[in-house]
């Protein structure tokens, strides 16, 4: 297990450096959009390339941190029932999600998507554009992003077998309180503290 572990956490440091250096990303990609944005209105001068660039950027926003995001458990959860589980039960139903209902459709675009970027590769696509871009580079996109969800996975299903046996922390606890968990608990602590007025009541 401890062989496990060091994979995990090994996983896990790739998908921070990828979280961290995206976090930049972002800057680059309001630069790019925002000068495209003012040549063409004052300038009149326009680009596909830039165009494509920051299709492509976008793409490498929305797909490269989805491995991070599961590591830092920011995707949507609908756990309505499950939070009133038993935590061991509810590790369980972790389990049973990642090996069921994550793996098959990720691994399903990896089978799809290898091909299509090979090809693409191979023959040099280029977008029909003129002066587009290559295409295999927003291809490769789709193969790294569903690449690093597998690999998030992978470390998920260790850390929670880990934490079945006792060897690691909770796999499914948040690093911090999003805006949203804050405002949940802000609307349950009104519902839970009675008015004024019903204080007064003898």
């Amino acid at each position: 297990m401890t062989a496990f572990l060091s994979l995990s956490r090994a996983i896990d440091g790739l998908n921070l450096m990828v979280g961290r250096v995206l976090s930049w990303a972002v800057i680059v990609v309001v630069v790019i959009s925002t000068a495209n944005a003012l040549s063409r209105k004052f300038l009149h001068i326009g680009s596909n390339a830039w165009l494509e660039a920051q299709l492509y950027l976008f793409g490498a926003l929305f797909l490269l941190p989805a491995g991070y995001t599961l590591l830092k458990n920011s995707h949507v959860r609908v756990d309505i029932l499950s939070s009133r589980l038993p935590k061991r039960t509810q590790i369980g139903i972790e389990i049973f999600g990642v090996l069921f209902l994550m793996f098959p459709p990720v691994l399903l675009v990896e089978y799809y998507a290898l091909p299509m970027f090979l090809n693409s590769f191979d023959s040099g696509e280029r977008s029909a554009n003129a002066g587009g871009l290559l295409l295999w580079p927003g291809k490769l996109l789709v193969l790294l992003g569903f690449g690093l969800l597998f690999l998030a996975g992978v470390s998920h299903l260790i850390k929670c077998v880990g934490f079945l046996r006792g060897l690691c922390p909770d796999p499914t606890a948040r690093d911090c309180v999003t805006e949203e968990d804050q405002l949940v608990k802000d609307l349950m602590a009104e519902i839970d503290t009675p008015d004024d007025d019903m204080r007064r009541k003898p």
